[in-house]
């Protein structure tokens, strides 16, 4: 039988810990379950009441990953999950309850949370729009940070307040927390004609062209995210790169400097982070905001 853990009167099984899921890096299965447990208080309430899906690599970050909407066969009776229509389909998305759920998530070796932008009580209301910043090839960093500031200080002017994470990627991702009211469509259409303002303004560095082969070297301004089923990676969330980085929330003192990478935040130096400067994106979930 395989090992087990009790977390909130919950059993964890536990399998194949020494497995190597950044190969060469040493950082195991092990380490992941850890870093879910520690980073449970922090990412949990970004969690809440969210469709998850989850990005797997049973074989580490070079081996053939998946993503994971349905629970599978074999989950265990606690975990919690909830039943969504998508038609005629039905999919039971998990819940993340507690760290217990993030554990079992670690042992099943998901790398990556990806959330819906809206609750399970309002799937048709978006909580946030997003403004997702995706950088082609030959993109300085420093160009993103100012795209970045150039969004901010657009809403800033329409009386609106937003927040920066890293994609853990390459790109930056900025949060307008919203009144759940509107509708996919509605929030899609702000973020569109915020960001043809973009465009019109950065035309050098920006583009709102679709088609990755014909975007040149330049930042795309995404605004197509914005719709119900689509999901980007949650705050603390890990990516499947080497060094194993972290969508990390920003300051816009430190956007505004572009005084860091995407690969500034990682498995490994997170928490001195967060014991410095708190949870960043909390106001996420509390500073609703309306836009019409």
């Amino acid at each position: 039988m395989p090992p087990t853990m009790e977390i909130n009167k919950k059993m964890v099984a536990l399998t194949n810990l020494e497995k190597e899921l950044w190969p060469g890096e040493g950082i195991t299965k092990y380490d992941l379950i850890k870093y879910y447990l520690e980073i449970s208080p922090y990412i949990l309430p970004h969690l809440k009441n969210r469709f998850l899906v989850f990005q797997r690599f049973p074989q580490g970050i070079h081996g053939q990953g998946f993503y994971q909407k349905n629970s599978p066969q074999g989950a265990p009776s606690w975990l919690e999950t909830i039943p969504f229509h998508h038609g005629k389909k039905v999919t039971n998305y998990i819940l993340a309850t507690g760290p217990e759920t993030l554990s079992w998530l670690g042992n099943q070796a998901c790398l990556e949370i990806h959330q819906w932008l809206s609750s399970v009580e309002t799937p048709d209301n978006p909580d946030f729009a997003v403004f997702d910043l995706d950088p082609m090839e030959g993109i300085s960093f420093s160009q993103i940070c100012t795209v970045a500031m150039a969004v901010k200080n657009l809403l800033k002017k329409k009386g609106l307040r937003c927040y920066a994470k890293t994609s853990g990627s390459r790109g930056i991702q900025i949060y307008l927390p919203l009144v759940p009211v509107y509708t996919y469509e509605m929030s899609r259409t702000f973020c569109e004609d915020t960001f043809k303002q973009i465009f019109k303004s950065l035309p050098g560095i920006t583009t709102l062209e679709r088609s990755v082969s014909i975007r040149g070297e330049k930042i795309y301004l995404d605004y197509l995210q914005n719709g119900r089923g689509k999901t980007l990676a949650a705050p603390y969330s890990l990516r499947p790169l080497p060094g194993a980085p972290v969508s990390a929330p920003l300051e816009w003192s430190e956007v505004a400097a572009s005084s860091f990478l995407p690969s500034s935040f990682n498995i490994k130096n997170i928490f001195s982070r967060l014991y410095e400067k708190g949870d960043l994106f909390a106001p996420v979930l509390t500073d609703r905001q309306r836009i019409i």
